[in-house]
């Protein structure tokens, strides 16, 4: 259990510091506002940028390890989605915000530090697969369902057209689209450029960590407790236990079992919030989602580590 605790405690230790920071005045909202956009704009672009064009594709993107987590992901999706509308009485607006909540799991700034801790650095093959289309693929399945909600009726080409437009306005899809670009045509970057880039890197995660707890000063939880706790129940434990079946099913390797494993594990991410306010949708219920799991995130990923042994 120490050893646990030791790998899981100092990533929640930069996220209380955040928190504990903006809570006390010691840090200004407004500079964790410019934290988080330096961040999702910049940092962690730039990371996914270098992993992903540095990575052995055909080595790395294994159909049976994409295939394990993103049918557990889509299926809290709808999990989430049917929940919440049949359950819990919301609109469809509302209820595919809640799907996307179940649905996008915090992949980078609690998965990426966490398995490193882990497993070490050379465990983290199997995530940047997952992260190099979790965005495309999440937004893809939230913007397509919410968009065929809203536009009952609209043409096919030009709900095409929305869809597409809103996934590749976003940082992190254009910043796979160019890693995948520069892996696939075999392009080497000048020295001088990779080290500017990875400077940028290692300043992701800590930054991002300590600006997410920042972030969360400001998502106190109000009401909706039930709907809350049922995001988090698919989240921290349904998803991860689906991947567990479907990962055994597909005889998946120690080292992506492990990783598949703890990044479906992890609390929702601040994607969902941002994804929520794009469509004026359970704004609250997803900030909050975004709180309370990640708070209880501390026990569920001490559990799924003892489990994987």
């Amino acid at each position: 259990m120490y050893s646990l605790l030791q790998v899981i405690i100092p990533v929640f230790l930069v996220i209380g510091f955040g928190y504990l920071a903006v809570l006390s005045k010691w840090f200004a909202d407004s500079g964790v506002e410019a934290l988080m956009k330096f961040t999702q704009n910049f940092a962690i672009p730039c990371l996914l940028f270098r992993a992903v064009s540095n990575l052995d594709l055909g080595q790395t993107f294994q159909l049976a390890l994409l295939s394990s987590f993103y049918f557990g992901a889509v299926f809290s999706f709808v999990l989430g989605l049917l929940g919440a509308r049949f359950l819990f009485k919301r609109n469809w607006d509302e209820s595919v915000a809640v799907g996307f909540c179940c649905l996008f799991s915090n992949s980078v700034l609690l998965g990426l530090p966490i398995t490193e801790r882990a497993y070490g650095i050379q465990a983290l093959s199997g995530n940047f697969a997952i992260i190099a289309v979790h965005a495309p693929i999440a937004y893809f399945v939230g913007i397509t369902v919410m968009e065929l909600i809203r536009n009952q009726g609209t043409r096919g080409s030009l709900l095409i057209k929305k869809v597409l437009g809103s996934m590749f306005k976003n940082a992190l899809v254009i910043s796979l689209i160019l890693g995948f670009g520069i892996n696939l045509l075999g392009i080497l970057l000048p020295i001088v450029i990779t080290d500017g880039i990875d400077l940028f890197s290692k300043a992701a995660l800590p930054v991002a960590l300590f600006g997410l707890g920042g972030v969360l000063v400001r998502y106190r939880p109000e009401g909706d407790l039930r709907i809350i706790l049922y995001i988090c129940t698919i989240s921290l434990l349904v998803h991860p236990s689906l991947v567990w079946l479907t990962g055994r099913y597909f005889d998946l390797s120690k080292t992506d079992f492990q990783s598949a494993i703890l990044t479906a594990a992890m609390a929702p991410g601040i994607n969902t919030y941002i994804f929520a306010n794009m469509y004026g949708s359970a704004r609250r219920i997803a900030a909050s989602a975004v709180l309370i799991g990640t708070a209880l995130t501390i026990f569920t990923a001490s559990f799924w580590l003892y489990a994987l042994g």
